[in-house]
This record gives C-alpha cells, sequence and structure tokens, in this order.
C-alpha cells in the first residue's frame, strides 16, 4: 500500500512514516522543513529527514510546500496513494499572531488543496488529518474547577473524564492558529459528508515523543526536557504552572491511525489524547523530568498567560474507543518523558 504523510520530517508525521514502514507499506513524505523558517535552527528537522532516509526501506522524500495547489495536485495525480495522512502544520498558537497569513496558507489553505486533489485522484483513499484541541478556543477554561496543589482539575461531573467531541468550538477565542485549524478542520469534515469521502480529524492535545524538535512556542514536553538537561530557564506564563496539559505519545497516535485506515468512516472527529491518566500540570511535568534526568528544573514565573492558553484540558476518550475498541495508550506519561530525555541526551 502507498502512504503519503504530509509533514513527514515533524514529530507525527516521522512516527508515522516509520510505523507503516515497518508494516511493509511504500511510504511517500511531503516536507519542506518550513519549521525551521518559523522557528529558527531549534525547530530545524532536517536531522529527522535524513533519519527516515537511511532507516526506511521503501520511503521517497518530496520537497513540496502545501499552499503550492498545482505540486500538490500533480503529486497526487503522480503518487495516487492508498491513504493520506496529513501532519503538516504551522503548529504554534502563539506564531501565529505575528504571521497570520503563513498560518491560513498553510493550515486552512494547504488542507483545502490535499482534500481536493484526493477527491479528484483518490477519492476512496482514507483523509486523515491532524487537528488540535484549539479548535474548542478557550471554551474549557469556562467550565468550573477547582485548585489542588498541583494542578487545575474540573470541579463540575459533567466533565470528570474530560472534554468529548459535542464540545462547542463557537463563540469563543481560538487565537489565530485555533481559528486557522478550525477551518480545516470543518473543511475535512465538510468533504467527508457532502462528497462521501473517509475522512477524520483527530483534535490532539500535547503531541510528543522523543523524535519532537520541540521550541518555546510548540512541543511542551519536548522544549521542557530541553530546559531541564541545558540547565536553561524554562517560563511558565499564568495559571501558577499549574495549568493541565493532555499529552500522548507520538506511536499511540500512529496507532490510531492505522486502525482508522483499516476501518475508515466519513466524516468524523475524535479528541485523540492521552486523556486523565496521561495529563499533567507544568510543575508535575518538572517533578516526572527531574525523576528521569536526575537535574532540577530552573524556570521563572511571569504572571501573564498565554492569549487562549488552556487553564486544564485533557481529552475524553469515549467515542473514540467505542468506534475502535481496540485502541488503547501503549505509552505513560512517566516512560513518554524517559524516551525524551533519552533520545535528547543521545542527540546532545
Amino acid at each position: 500500500m502507498k502512504i503519503l504523510v504530509t509533514g513527514s520530517s515533524g514529530l507525527i508525521g516521522s512516527e508515522v512514516c516509520t510505523y507503516f514502514s515497518k508494516l511493509g507499506h511504500s511510504i511517500h513524505g511531503i516536507d519542506n522543513n518550513q519549521r525551521k523558517q518559523f522557528f529558527g535552527l531549534q525547530g530545524d528537522t532536517s536531522w529527522r529527514l535524513r533519519e527516515l532516509e537511511n532507516s526506511l526501506l521503501d520511503f521517497t522524500h518530496h520537497e513540496i510546500d502545501i499552499r503550492d495547489r498545482a505540486k500538490v495536485l500533480e503529486v497526487i495525480k503522480c503518487i495516487k496513494p492508498h491513504a493520506i495522512e496529513h501532519t503538516a502544520a504551522q503548529p504554534s498558537h502563539d506564531k501565529a499572531a505575528s504571521i497570520p497569513f503563513d498560518d491560513f496558507d498553510v493550515n486552512a489553505v494547504g488542507t483545502l488543496n490535499l482534500l481536493e486533489a484526493t477527491r479528484q485522484f483518490c477519492i476512496d483513499s482514507p483523509f486523515v488529518h491532524m487537528s488540535t484541541n484549539k479548535v474548542y478556543g478557550d471554551g474549557p477554561n469556562y467550565i468550573k474547577i477547582k485548585e489542588l496543589e498541583t494542578r487545575w482539575e474540573y470541579d463540575d461531573s459533567e466533565y470528570e473524564n474530560g472534554i468529548a467531541e459535542t464540545f462547542s468550538i463557537d463563540q469563543c477565542k481560538h487565537s489565530l492558529f485555533g481559528a486557522s485549524k478550525v477551518a480545516a478542520d470543518v473543511m475535512v469534515q465538510e468533504y467527508g459528508r457532502y462528497f462521501g469521502m473517509a475522512t477524520c480529524c483527530l483534535r490532539g492535545g500535547c503531541l510528543t515523543g522523543p523524535s519532537h524538535s520541540g521550541v518555546e512556542l510548540h512541543g511542551f514536553l519536548s522544549f521542557l526536557v530541553k530546559c531541564n538537561l541545558d540547565q536553561k530557564v524554562y517560563k511558565i506564563f499564568g495559571y501558577k504552572g499549574k495549568q493541565v496539559r493532555d499529552n500522548i505519545h507520538s506511536d499511540d497516535v500512529a496507532q490510531f491511525i492505522d486502525l482508522f485506515i483499516a476501518s475508515p468512516r466519513s466524516g468524523e472527529v475524535y479528541n485523540l489524547g492521552g486523556g486523565k491518566e496521561n495529563s499533567c500540570s507544568i510543575l508535575e511535568a518538572f517533578e516526572l523530568c527531574e525523576s528521569h534526568s536526575g537535574i532540577s528544573q530552573k524556570y521563572e514565573y511571569l504572571d501573564k498567560n498565554r492569549i487562549g492558553d488552556h487553564i486544564c484540558y485533557y481529552s475524553n476518550l469515549t467515542k473514540i474507543k467505542t468506534h475502535y475498541p481496540q485502541f488503547s495508550l501503549r505509552h505513560s506519561l512517566s516512560d513518554t518523558i524517559k524516551q525524551i530525555v533519552h533520545a535528547q541526551r543521545e542527540r546532545a
């Protein structure tokens, strides 16, 4: 089977490439190292591309910008992939405010280019889109919460197991990044419902893993570990450092994509995260990182929170486990951080 992966040198894209290559599939990766342009040398993913080219048996790299409609149409017409995993994005809600045209063109228009190319040339191929929990904007911040010693926690029984897919994406502050991802998310659903295509949006929390090139504006655990190992100051933005993140290992994301391709649905949406069991606050992440690195975390507290940041967020996994009961999280939060620490030390 031919698998097309956009953002193939990024965290999720490269994990998906590796996962499906091990299953014997032919992998076509689209990536132009846009992260380096967005985030500088810290965001450079060329090292990951070299790893893929050296380690995967049947991998073809395509240096294409998904904003280039003609090239996107051409490559999909030529390859006619049996499945498309769209992970390419401008991934930072902070960065988006300074590059609004780039953000929307990559996240929304780039997604439209890929969808229309799929409709024209391989309409029966499942299309998986990596969306984000930022499509919910700051809506989750209006849920009643309580303050615990190291974290904020929901204080409403309706959200005891987290945020479900029925949570509104409307009438709230998203950040420009969140708005561009809403546009892409709704378009992926629409191509599924209107044209009968097999599409799904995966509204991820903090996607993480040892292959992440984390930077301050994107890549929570990866950047936190990097600061810890390099003994650099990590900045906490508001909420007493008790804001809760929903973390999922990139391998678990790839596992679910495999399940969806094997049994696709049309126009679906899933909250794909680690759920309550793999959630943590920044303070709790410090403690876990220190336990694996043996190094005390240096940090600075800034009282002003990031615009649109969630005080508490973790995914309700009921729907995804109901539709795909085979899906289970194979990586605990502690093990994931341990892997990140080890990988960064190896690359240092």
